[in-house]
């Protein structure tokens, strides 16, 4: 027995092994782009402080150096990761297999806003009519496109639920991810854009007039997952439960994203 004991102690020095210690994880990260390249990983550092796991962060749509799909495609077709974060609803994702149900988790909530161009009149947006009245005044009115995600699909409910999506639909300037909507804001080509209340934005001369009241637009839930590939689900599950944690939602609603209720 104390040969035995001998040999472990001998094997952990010469292979740096802790007995005692579980090994540190790689966990793997899908979030959508309008979460935030500069809220995440300062959250997400927190989790690793805490664990001394790590963590590798893939942004998917809205940025050019980044995935050119939204989280729900990627999952969709198989490209989920330890832990995959969407907007709903992903209907399609859900279905594909590739995430576990049993996981999900809502770790904040985005509301949709009105943004103009930096110096520009802010129009009343504090009521439902007077939402609709902005909208219809404006000469051109820029969304992301409701095929690309969440975000415009909600944009175009929005105006479903306001009854002027048929009046408005000619001005409606439909690009690819919110960075091109601000760039169209900012040049002036159109005069707001519909979009989330938190954006992690990319250029400046755009501001935020503030989010849309409830009767005009509901927040939008931000889920998580963990794949049912994960390569370890006890590290992706307990990733998934900080991202929702107290510290996780300080920095969520500093950054003006709404608390899970």
């Amino acid at each position: 027995m104390k040969h035995v004991l001998c040999s472990l102690a001998l094997l952990s020095v010469l292979f740096g092994v802790s007995f005692g210690a579980r090994a540190q994880a790689q966990i793997t990260l899908l979030m959508p782009g309008p979460v935030g390249r500069d809220l995440v990983p300062k959250v997400v550092s927190g989790f690793e402080m805490k664990t001394g796991d790590k963590v590798k962060i893939t942004f998917a749509q809205g940025s050019r150096d980044t995935e050119p799909y939204g989280t729900k495609q990627l999952v969709a077709h198989g490209r989920a990761q330890d832990v995959s974060v969407m907007f709903a609803p992903f209907p399609e994702a859900l279905a594909s297999g590739n995430i576990d149900p049993k996981t999900s988790t809502t770790i904040t909530r985005i509301a949709l806003a009105i943004s103009v161009k930096a110096g520009a009149a802010k129009p009343d947006i504090s009521t439902p009519a007077a939402v609709k009245k902005t909208l219809l005044e404006a000469k051109a009115i820029s969304i992301v496109d409701p095929a690309q995600g969440t975000l415009g699909f909600q944009a175009m409910e929005a105006l479903q639920k306001l009854g002027i999506a048929d009046q408005v639909k000619p001005k409606l300037k439909v690009v690819g991810e919110s960075k091109e909507a601000e760039e169209a804001v900012a040049k002036g080509e159109s005069d707001l854009f519909i979009g989330p209340e938190f954006s992690d934005k990319l250029i400046d001369g755009i501001e935020f007039v503030g989010a849309l009241p409830t009767g005009a637009s509901t927040p939008i839930d931000v889920v998580g997952f963990v794949s049912t590939k994960a390569s370890d689900p006890k590290a992706a599950m307990a990733l998934l439960q900080y991202l929702k944690s107290p510290e996780a939602e300080a920095a969520y609603k500093a950054a003006g994203m709404m608390p899970v209720k």
